[in-house]
């Protein structure tokens, strides 16, 4: 994600490096850079040039104050705060107090909306405790309304659909008095999309937002289609004037122009970001974060917040007690492994602490990194699992056949997984390791 506009404004600043002061001769050459760097990531050149203009007279008014300060850390700041404002400064939350909360989900056909729909209700569920209801409106895409159903079922929430009624605005009107009756907190829209922007499609868009009057209408954009994206949105918005954008397919090569365009174009924040099909890749959308990992500087808030959702105190307190035991086996281990794996891709994680992004981005890093060492493990008996001092030459042998690995493989994994169980164990008798909830206590 944004690799390549990571990579030339990465370039930008090191024109600066070696310089004693920000100078107008040395700041125009970074400007242009800059300006460079946002035209490729597909972004309007009107926006990056009115950006850029910011940044040069931030960085000139600049030059003589914070003299501890390099110039291309100065300049790092200045455009990191331009880009924060240019995403819509701060997060923005979607409405949805009323009873039921009702979210309209508008957007092109191939944007992701079906998939978004379920997405949100998953979120909503598990991270605000509410039970939404997802609705079927789009009667026209051959099995769009089995395809939300399948996904209502796997993430465990409620659908309404009618398979003889073709009217979206009645089936909706329907949807929300059984979302009434029925004690459901959220009703989430689901609506057809088009190949592109067409009357008819507006038309009904804007029949479905008068006849149900909803609480939240969410544009739903392929990030992907950079530019193309912001020009829709506007069309849609100029139509139906929704209240906040969702960007899709952030893991796919999206150069960025969209992440950074849609808010000064449309006037409107965006409020969630979707990576990948699974289930609980949605994010609330965070302007500073999003700068920080465009700049390279990661992304620690997002990675601690992923790892809390994984990991109870209960379980922290226990895993600690074993540690200072010295009795972390490989059942812990692999529980874990499984907890990591649950936070989402792994690179994108590793991109997240500061300065390793770049360290990592040529290198092949996914989950199916961690088979072979499953494969090692639950080759095991629940004994070796247990007390890992049993593993004798014989065992290495039996587990290297039954995990498809080669016995110098099997003792490469145990010598590291012993180098680890004592660092850890060294650590938590200096008082290195703490659980969760002893943290700031002392």
């Amino acid at each position: 994600m944004f690799d390549n506009l990571s990579d030339r404004l990465d370039s930008a600043f090191k024109n600066l490096k070696g310089e004693g002061k920000l100078t107008e001769i040395n700041v125009a050459t970074s400007i242009k850079e800059i300006r460079r760097a946002l035209v490729s990531a597909d972004v309007n050149y009107k926006i990056a040039k009115e950006f850029t203009d910011k940044v040069r007279d931030e960085a000139l008014g600049s030059k003589n104050v914070l003299s501890s300060v390099s110039p291309g850390q100065l300049m790092v700041k200045i455009v990191q705060d331009e880009l924060i404002e240019l995403m819509g400064g701060q997060s923005v939350g979607i409405n949805i107090k009323a009873k039921p909360g009702i979210v309209l989900v508008s957007g092109l056909q191939g944007s992701g909306k079906t998939t978004f729909s379920a997405k949100l209700a998953h979120f909503l569920k598990t991270k605000k405790q509410k039970r939404p209801l997802l609705v079927a409106c789009d009667v026209y895409r051959p099995a769009a309304i089995d395809q939300l159903t399948v996904l209502a079922e796997q993430i465990g929430v409620g659908i309404y659909s009618e398979i003889e009624n073709k009217s979206p605005v009645s089936i909706a009107q329907n949807a929300i008095d059984h979302a009434k009756k029925n004690s459901f907190d959220v009703v989430i829209v689901d609506t057809a999309g088009r190949l592109a922007v067409d009357e008819e499609m507006m038309t009904e868009i804007e029949n479905i937002k008068t006849g149900i009057q909803p609480t939240e209408t969410l544009f739903v954009v392929d990030s992907m289609t950079g530019q193309d994206a912001v020009n829709t949105a506007k069309a849609f918005n100029d139509q139906i004037n929704f209240d906040g954008v969702v960007l899709t397919k952030l893991d796919g090569d999206t150069r960025g122009g969209a992440a950074l365009s849609i808010k000064y174009t449309v006037g409107k924040p965006i409020k969630f970001v979707s990576m990948g099909e699974k289930m609980d890749t949605l994010d609330v959308f965070y302007p500073e974060r999003m700068s920080q990992r465009i700049l390279g500087m990661g992304d620690i808030t997002s990675l601690v917040e992923k790892a809390q959702e994984q990991f109870d105190e209960k379980e922290a307190e226990r895993l600690h007690k074993k540690i200072k035991k010295n009795k972390f086996d490989f059942n812990d281990f692999l529980s874990q492994l499984n907890h990591i794996k649950k936070m989402g891709n792994i690179k994108d994680l590793i991109g997240m602490i500061p300065g390793m992004g770049k360290m990592t981005k040529n290198l092949d890093i996914d989950n199916d990194s961690f088979k072979k060492v499953e494969a090692i493990i639950l080759s095991m008996t629940p004994k070796e699992r247990t007390s890992p001092e049993l593993l004798n030459g014989s065992r290495k042998k039996r587990i290297a056949l039954g995990s498809g690995n080669t016995i110098m493989e099997v003792n490469q994994f145990i010598r590291q997984f012993d180098q680890m169980k004592k660092m850890m164990h060294t650590m938590s008798k200096g008082g290195g390791m703490m659980p969760p909830n002893m943290k700031g206590r002392r």
